[in-house]
């Protein structure tokens, strides 16, 4: 059984870590600049313990400093964002068909690497989770949002995914610092063969890490099989809607990043915060039945092209 995985953390821009071998994680990162302390402040939540509070007032301030420069933006990009099918492809087989990091068994180490077709071959039952701390009305917008994008996926995608609590093989965490005490435990249940270095960088969650997603292949073949997306609860409401976006759809199959990716959230440069057009166009690629989970670099890249100018409406 294989993992691979994705993950948002704070440092240049929100960039998507894919890692290859026994299992795998990927982060996203955002930038760290000097917040502003004129920051808003959201209405704590009861019985927050004084790390988990930080981490709220943190988080909200890195938000506001992101939106002040004009990132993570909601308008899926303009006239200024325009791609062909040519530049389609290219951003499909760099987020599709590579890997940003490998697991060493040790540790987690940069370096980018070739990696195969990543994909769910049977329906994907996405089921969400909440921590005892995280409050009502924030557990309902987010299962609201949750449930209004995967319908939006499976749409664009043609893939066969929906909410539900029965028999599920995609679990959405959301956990505040004080739910995390559990999750070793939670995590193997869910993973089995989880290796050690992946749970450490899991459990061992830096602020730096915005959220992740890990997926472990399917017993049987090629394709994933089960997926574990856990996002931070103290985010602002952005930032969390964010994560739901690139986790989910990192879940899928679009596991690595491209800094030439626009407009993208699969890019570490900051500039969208929600899934684009060129990302629905990358999941309508993905999921064609010319591509299959397995293949290699070399097999998919040129199909890709072929299914890139389809998408596009270029000529046969």
């Amino acid at each position: 059984m294989a993992f691979q995985g994705t993950a948002k953390t704070l440092s240049a821009g929100l960039v998507a870590l894919l890692l290859t071998g026994c299992d795998a994680y990927v982060g996203t990162q955002g930038n760290t600049g000097p917040a502003s302390e004129t920051a808003s402040q959201r209405p704590a939540p009861p019985d927050l313990s004084p790390e988990s509070e930080a981490l709220r007032r943190h988080y909200q301030r890195i938000q506001n400093n992101l939106v002040a420069q004009g990132l993570l933006r909601t308008d899926g990009g303009g006239p200024e964002t325009q791609f062909t099918d040519t530049i389609l492809a290219r951003n499909f087989v760099r987020i599709a068909l590579f890997n940003e990091y490998i697991d060493t068994g040790s540790e987690l180490r940069a370096q980018a690497n070739v990696s195969r077709l990543r994909r769910w071959e049977t329906p994907v039952r996405l089921t969400v989770e909440f921590g005892k701390t995280i409050p009502p009305a924030q557990r309902e917008a987010d299962r609201d949002a949750v449930s209004d994008y995967v319908a939006r996926l499976s749409e664009v995608s043609g893939l066969d995914i929906s909410v539900t609590g029965q028999n599920p093989n995609f679990h959405v965490l959301f956990l505040n610092e004080d739910d995390r005490a559990g999750l070793p435990v939670r995590l193997r249940r869910l993973l089995p063969g989880i290796t050690d270095s992946t749970m450490r960088a899991v459990t061992d969650l830096p602020r730096e890490t915005f959220c992740l997603v890990l997926a472990s292949s399917a017993p049987d073949g090629p394709g994933y099989g089960r997926a574990v997306a856990l996002i931070r609860g103290e985010h602002p409401d952005l930032m969390r809607l964010a994560c739901i976006h690139e986790e989910i759809a990192q879940g899928l199959g679009l596991a690595n990043d491209s800094p030439q990716a626009r407009p993208s959230i699969f890019n570490d440069d900051e500039e969208f915060g929600l899934l684009t057009y060129h990302d629905e166009l990358l999941l309508k690629m993905l999921y064609d039945d010319r591509l299959k989970a397995g293949m290699t670099a070399a097999e998919a890249a040129p199909i890709a092209r072929e299914i890139a100018r389809d998408v596009m409406g270029g000529p046969a």
